[in-house]
């Protein structure tokens, strides 16, 4: 084992194929984390709210959580063998079709496992065989699951945006991405500027604009990379936003009132200021 560790801490090429075939293998996960925390989600606030309507209703539901039951196809709701999870290549393997009724398996959940892969890989070249590479894995891997979450449910969860956050403020502890002062005031920032934003935008509209897991998402990349990058990563987000929302009520006839998430462009600005941050600083502060 050693020396297998040393050979790949000697051979970039070797350390960035193996951390990229992670990459994939956590991408598969991560299909299964996207499809199944919502539904752990509603199932837990229809649990508390039959608890609250009957105090004395000590009924269970079934076991649901991120490993049980098995994967099912959604058409035949037959299980799913281990060998058509493997990633990419069961897909391709099974024409992109369930292997007992046919129906068309989405092409979600390659994406997410190539998408997981190409950004371990691209973290992996840039930050080379250190802890940061860890860190930023984790980073970018969490805004992945936020983004297809959002876009699917417009809803952020706590449970990947709250622990975001604090291991951001625990890595810069000894000044990982920034140092533990900016780290924390980005914290704080990064909640308040969208905070306030949301109570300017419903007090004068009276129409809420975001939700408060945005406010969340902002502070968790601000505990990550500090205050100074959040001014870069709101306009990188409000730009892309803005474009694609254009895009869609000219081409898919989308109205103006229609809601779009937001989280997914805060994490292109958050996967931004983690491989550009230092250039995207000098531009802004040149500016």
């Amino acid at each position: 084992m050693p020396e297998l560790i040393t050979l790949v801490q000697e051979n970039s090429t070797i350390y960035i194929i193996v951390a990229s075939l992670l990459g994939l293998v956590v991408g598969s996960f991560l299909n299964v984390v996207i499809h199944r925390l919502p539904i752990m989600m509603e199932m837990d606030w229809r649990e508390q709210c039959a608890t609250l309507n009957s105090p004395d209703n000590t009924a269970k539901t079934e076991k649901y959580n991120l490993i049980s039951p098995r994967s099912t196809c959604p058409h035949c709701q037959k299980a799913i063998a281990a060998w058509h999870n493997i990633p990419v290549i069961s897909f391709l393997l099974l024409g992109g079709r369930c292997n007992q009724c046919k129906a068309s398996i989405s092409w979600r959940y390659p994406a997410v496992e190539i998408i997981s892969a190409l950004l371990v890989g691209i973290t992996t070249y840039k930050f080379g065989f250190s802890l940061n590479t860890l860190a930023a894995s984790i980073f970018v891997l969490a805004l992945l699951t936020l983004t297809f979450i959002d876009m699917d449910t417009q809803l952020l969860p706590d449970n990947i945006t709250l622990p975001l956050l604090w291991l951001g403020l625990l890595f810069n502890l000894n000044g990982g991405f920034t140092d533990i002062q900016s780290s924390i005031v980005g914290a704080a920032a990064g909640y308040l500027i969208l905070w306030s934003i949301y109570w300017l935008f419903k007090l004068t509209t009276g129409k809420e604009g975001m939700g408060h897991g945005d406010f969340k998402m902002l502070a968790a990349i601000g505990a990550w990379f500090g205050w100074t990058m959040l001014p870069a990563v709101i306009l990188l987000s409000s730009i892309a936003g803005s474009i694609i929302g254009i895009g869609l009520i000219l081409f898919a006839q989308k109205g103006r009132n229609t809601a779009i998430p937001f989280g997914p462009y805060l994490a292109l600005g958050g996967i931004a200021a983690l491989f550009w941050g230092t250039q995207l600083s000098h531009v802004y502060l040149a500016g």
